[in-house]
């Protein structure tokens, strides 16, 4: 009686061990998943190629063009989440960035944080580096156009049922006036059922 009742108790672990284990699967990165209804990466990138694309079929750039007689160069200042929800808006921005580099119809500087770094680096070379591999200073390109935008939410709820509503919001504006030269804007909405989101 006492090995029989042994064997249950061991049997009962394994189960409870077996159905609380973590299961882990590879899959493809670009497989679109969306399992809560917030923000995700597919949005990020998708909203991201959609509002550069847009950006890059405008008049500006062909306006600056033909002015200057090159191509325009450009940086992504701030993204600034003012939804319901945490979004990483780092990957945000690689994801705009990645966009427009690749596009080749831009020129592209580091942000800000980047360039405190990669300066101070030069500052380094200046005194440690020989004369013949040492970056000198004061070679920099300067941005023409800044990317600024925010990312914002309306959210609907009855019961366990909720519309999450985005909307992201783009501005490129000329460093040399202020003036903007390209508005963008995309909407996601999505319908989620069965939610344990809050808002």
């Amino acid at each position: 009686m006492k090995i029989q009742t042994n064997l249950w108790f061991a049997l009962a672990v394994t189960f409870m061990m077996t159905g609380c284990s973590t299961s882990v699967e590879r899959i493809d990165a670009q497989e679109q998943i969306d399992l809560s209804g917030a923000w995700n990466d597919t949005d990020s990138q998708l909203v991201a190629r959609e509002m550069i694309d847009d950006s890059l079929s405008r008049p500006w750039i062909v306006r600056f063009v033909s002015e200057t007689g090159k191509d325009p160069v450009v940086i992504i200042g701030s993204v600034k989440n003012l939804s319901h929800e945490h979004i990483n808006t780092n990957t945000f921005v690689a994801n705009m960035e990645r966009d427009l580099i690749n596009s080749g119809q831009v020129q592209f500087v580091a942000s800000a944080v980047a360039r405190q770094e990669i300066r101070a680096e030069r500052g380094d070379q200046g005194v440690n580096a020989t004369a013949d591999t040492r970056n000198a200073a004061r070679q920099e390109y300067g941005a023409d156009f800044m990317m600024q935008g925010q990312i914002n939410t309306i959210i609907d709820i009855e019961g366990k049922t909720q519309v999450r509503y985005y909307q992201v919001n783009l501005e490129l504006i000329s460093i040399k006036d202020n003036r903007k030269v390209w508005v963008g804007e995309k909407r996601i909405k999505k319908l989620v059922r069965n939610s344990q989101l809050r808002q």
